[in-house]
């Protein structure tokens, strides 16, 4: 019997940990699992001829170069989880905010910033929540992320970013919410797997910040709000990150190729779900 093929991006020089953990699960599956690692020379006629052999293919990169791999594999004509599509509202935070008000999905307020310093400190007075968060339109692991008290210190730390930064991308004020960090990992439309992150010294808790994690118990609620924002984003596999405002559950950003390491325990049972979950698409 033909092994089923089912495409694999990564970004390594190496293998990591769930690079080998999807070969090892893939094998006992009798799945041939076609890699497409964009750590290394990217080599368009290589990519093609692999793309050949699947009919799905999974992104498990976050990097950029990733992200035009999925692109250049859509436009052969291939089904990629996730479509480059999703990163329209995944990779900016304020279209990510729009969407969400569009769709009555709670959500921090928060407000889109001009470039000029002379405004955006009447812009700040009038969305009047202090402290206020200030992020880049685009980022990870919470870079480009810090807390102003008060519209001198915000300046200042607009004025750092700009710096900083090779580019000067636009800046969102966002109400700061006093709140551990949820993380939820979602695989079609299902919690997987829940991670309450806190963190005691500063109040940064999510990504690289979060120095402790455990489990916390899912709700009703919780269950419909992700099956909305899965539905809404049209995203298969992601983690969600979620704070709590007043005792209800506000939705902070949804990532794509989302971290399986939270417990390590639990990321080959992450990834037999995500396998189980593309050996179903390609069967359509």
């Amino acid at each position: 019997m033909k092994k089923r093929s089912i495409g694999y991006i990564f970004c390594e020089q190496n293998f990591g940990k769930d690079d080998k953990a999807f070969m090892k699960i893939a094998k006992k599956k009798r799945i041939n699992l076609v890699l497409f690692n964009v750590g290394k020379e990217v080599d368009e006629e290589e990519i093609s001829k692999k793309a050949k052999e699947c009919k799905v293919i999974f992104n498990n990169s976050a990097e950029d170069i990733a992200i035009e791999i999925v692109k250049t594999l859509e436009e052969l004509g291939k089904e990629v989880i996730d479509s480059s599509k999703i990163f329209y509202y995944t990779e900016d935070k304020w279209m990510f905010y729009l969407k969400c008000k569009e769709n009555n999905i709670p959500t921090p307020e928060t407000n889109l910033l001009s470039e000029n310093l002379n405004f955006i400190e009447n812009e700040l007075k009038k969305f009047n929540h202090w402290p206020v968060i200030l992020k880049r339109v685009e980022g990870t692991c919470g870079e480009y992320v810090e807390k102003a008290e008060n519209s001198e210190e915000a300046i200042k730390i607009i004025r750092s970013f700009w710096k900083k930064g090779v580019e000067r991308l636009p800046i969102i004020a966002q109400e700061m919410v006093k709140s551990p960090s949820y993380r939820i990992t979602a695989i079609d439309g299902k919690i997987a797997q829940t991670a309450i992150k806190t963190c005691k010294k500063g109040w940064k808790a999510t990504g690289v910040f979060a120095k402790k994690i455990k489990k916390f118990p899912v709700d009703k609620e919780l269950i419909n709000i992700v099956k909305k924002i899965t539905r809404t984003m049209k995203i298969k596999i992601c983690g969600i990150d979620l704070l709590k405002k007043e005792g209800k559950w506000v939705v902070l950003e949804v990532n794509s190729a989302p971290g399986l390491d939270f417990f390590e325990s639990e990321r080959e049972i992450l990834i037999t779900k995500i396998l189980n979950f593309l050996i179903k698409k390609s069967k359509r």
